[in-house]
């Protein structure tokens, strides 16, 4: 049995993946650790892979006195392997991320973001090599019509809670966040899983029948 707290994120990168971790949450008592959202990869086929820096917008109709303070502080403040969380309750008022914010950000380490709401700027983010995972795209700046109001704070998307600092798997399946008070014991069963897998995997294309690899091996 593998020590989770020797897998590291580069190791969870090549080996796992979000239906995976999905299974180990659901055997844990956690049911519901992805938003039911159309959030999808604009900028990336991959797995994205990190922990959460979050922020939490609103929409505005006013002139802002501070224009782009806290996104910018947000970005700034970022450490590496963070994933960039915009909780912007789905509006698509404007294209809150775009080119210059994903410069800033993949300078600071971060790994990627994760936006409830638009984006834009998406082919120069795609030329950056930089995951971004959003509902669309729009061609407005964010200025006078969305900005952040708070950083580092517990957000929902679709009612799920993300934590500074949670766990958090993204890909074409969609977007899994993992409770920083399972996550050991959630990562070590994901892991023990994707490798059982392998093993059934193989077995299958060896000539096994399904029914006779899941009662061997438990695992589907």
């Amino acid at each position: 049995m593998t020590e989770a707290s020797t897998i590291t994120l580069a190791m969870m990168r090549e080996s796992l993946y979000s239906a995976v971790v999905s299974d180990a949450l659901d055997a844990l008592g956690y049911k519901r650790q992805s938003p039911r959202l159309p959030l999808r990869p604009f900028t990336t086929s991959g797995l994205l892979v990190g922990r959460c820096k979050t922020t939490l917008w609103v929409d505005m109709a006013h002139v802002d006195s501070h224009p782009y303070e806290l996104e910018l502080k947000a970005v700034d403040e970022c450490q590496p392997d963070d994933i960039l969380i915009a909780a912007a309750g789905g509006s698509e008022r404007s294209g809150i991320w775009g080119e210059l914010l994903t410069t800033a950000a993949l300078n600071r380490g971060c790994v990627g973001a994760i936006v409830d709401g638009a984006i834009r700027d998406v082919s120069k983010i795609r030329a950056l090599n930089f995951p971004v995972f959003a509902r669309s795209t729009c061609v407005y700046d964010s200025l006078n019509r969305q900005r952040v109001v708070d950083v580092d704070v517990p957000v929902e998307l679709d009612g799920v809670h993300f934590h500074p600092g949670d766990l958090v798997f993204a890909d074409e399946d969609g977007i899994v966040v993992v409770p920083q008070i399972v996550e050991q014991e959630a990562i070590r069963r994901a892991w023990d899983k994707v490798h059982a897998e392998n093993v059934v995997r193989d077995s299958i294309r060896n000539g096994l029948k399904a029914t006779e690899a899941f009662a061997k091996y438990g695992v589907l």
